[in-house]
């Protein structure tokens, strides 16, 4: 199935000028740690399969899904079976501005199965079902329909954890939508100035809310704290700049907004499960 695997970096060969490839799956054999810029999505039909994905192993039984982001780390163990393996590139989804806050329902691997929502997964089945069918179609529209189908699923979840969130937070849909409206301005005031200091008191009056209450609910309501959404962020700025030859990786840290090279290090390693070193050469060769 792997093509194109130089060192860890796989460059996925999309056909007839697609920006996806579906990969209908029966190998019985092991794929090593690789990453690429391909949103991959997995659905075995017959027997369970498993991935080592962001360090973590997932035993993925018949019909349930499970997503990984572009550019994080994983492996196939080898397994006989039959699995559907769809890979679509993620700078189209990333050149759609409205598309990024969906996205964050996907920042590391989700396992979609009866246990996570039974309507997720049921859908999350039909989608899989769906794009397999649409792939082999000749109209100019399937590609498109693809991406649809893949977009609303994307929806689904994040509006799944959305209403998650909602019942931790304990408030009403009111309430909620305040939340959404003051984090969508904190979260766009951070993705315009990861590259500078940014303190929890900038933030927190951005909101309008008291520290102690900002922080709080930040993390509440995106599962995540508001110095790991900041983290992310330089992590995301420092990918692109790694792909540059002509920038050292002490200059990526300092574009990116970290204050040190130790910093950078220990931070981009906890996020992609590699060294800023180590993911420069992979892409590199």
């Amino acid at each position: 199935m792997i093509k194109h695997l130089s060192g860890d970096y796989e460059t996925v060969e999309y056909d007839n000028k697609r920006t996806i490839l579906l990969h209908d799956n029966y190998d019985n054999e092991a794929y090593p740690v690789h990453w690429h810029n391909a949103v991959e999505v997995i659905m075995p039909l017959e027997n369970s399969y498993t991935v080592c994905a962001g360090g973590t192993d997932y035993t993925i039984p018949e019909y349930d899904v499970l997503i990984i982001p572009a550019a994080e780390l994983h492996s196939m163990a080898a397994s006989p079976g039959h699995r559907l393996i769809f890979q679509c590139d993620n700078s189209v989804l990333a050149e759609i501005s409205a598309v990024e806050p969906i996205m964050r329902g996907i920042n590391a691997p989700l396992l979609i199965n009866k246990n996570y929502s039974k309507e997720l997964h049921s859908l999350a089945k039909k989608t899989m079902l769906d794009i397999f069918s649409l792939y082999s179609q000749k109209s100019e529209l399937a590609d498109s329909k693809i991406y649809i189908a893949l977009i609303s699923l994307m929806i689904a979840v994040r509006e799944f954890q959305i209403e998650k969130n909602r019942h931790s937070l304990d408030c009403d849909d009111i309430k909620i939508d305040e939340y959404s409206e003051k984090f969508r301005i904190v979260m766009k005031y951070i993705d315009a100035n990861y590259m500078y200091d940014i303190t929890l008191e900038q933030l927190a009056d951005i909101a309008g809310y008291s520290k102690y209450h900002f922080s709080r609910i930040f993390k509440q309501y995106n599962s995540m704290s508001y110095l790991q959404y900041i983290n992310a962020r330089r992590t995301k700025a420092a990918e692109h700049l790694l792909l540059d030859p002509e920038i050292s990786i002490t200059e990526v840290a300092m574009r990116a907004g970290f204050k040190s090279l130790t910093t950078f290090n220990r931070i981009f390693r906890e996020i992609k499960h590699c060294t800023p070193s180590d993911f420069k050469k992979l892409y590199t060769r």
